[in-house]
């Protein structure tokens, strides 16, 4: 009997907070990213938990950044299989945030391992996320 990959559904919520003109990225953790891949601070949404509440908490776990005034940019959606054939229905809600405290620190034994503030400029040159990048563009075309 020939055994399916798996497939699940993956709701995600994420921030874009530019400050002047630059913009907060956290770093993937995982080394098969090279070069080093850069996205967007956020991840799942958990039970019981609204998309408003996970891009808060996630924002401060990823980067020690307290945001708060999450505005709907838009939602994206992408079927992609991973190394192990797991398919993965990722389903991304990006919000406008603002920062209200905290400092910018890396994440300890997450799924980043850097959080920085990028210039406009230097985002070109990145390796960034699809979905960061076109998030990106759509806000610095308002």
């Amino acid at each position: 009997m020939t055994r399916r990959p798996r497939e699940r559904t993956s709701v995600r919520s994420y921030g874009v907070l530019f400050n002047d003109d630059r913009v907060v990225l956290v770093r993937s953790s995982n080394p098969r990213h090279a070069p080093p891949l850069w996205w967007l601070p956020g991840g799942g949404v958990d039970f019981g938990e609204s998309p408003e509440e996970t891009v808060v908490r996630e924002f401060l776990e990823e980067t020690g950044l307290l945001v708060a005034n999450p505005t709907l940019l838009g939602v994206t959606s992408d079927v992609r299989r991973r190394d192990n054939g797991e398919g993965i229905h990722a389903v991304r809600i990006l919000y406008a945030v603002e920062q209200s405290g905290g400092a910018l620190r890396d994440e300890a034994d997450g799924t980043t391992d850097r959080a920085r503030w990028f210039a406009r400029g230097e985002l070109a040159e990145l390796n960034m996320a699809n979905y960061a990048r076109d998030a990106l563009t759509q806000v610095q075309a308002k």
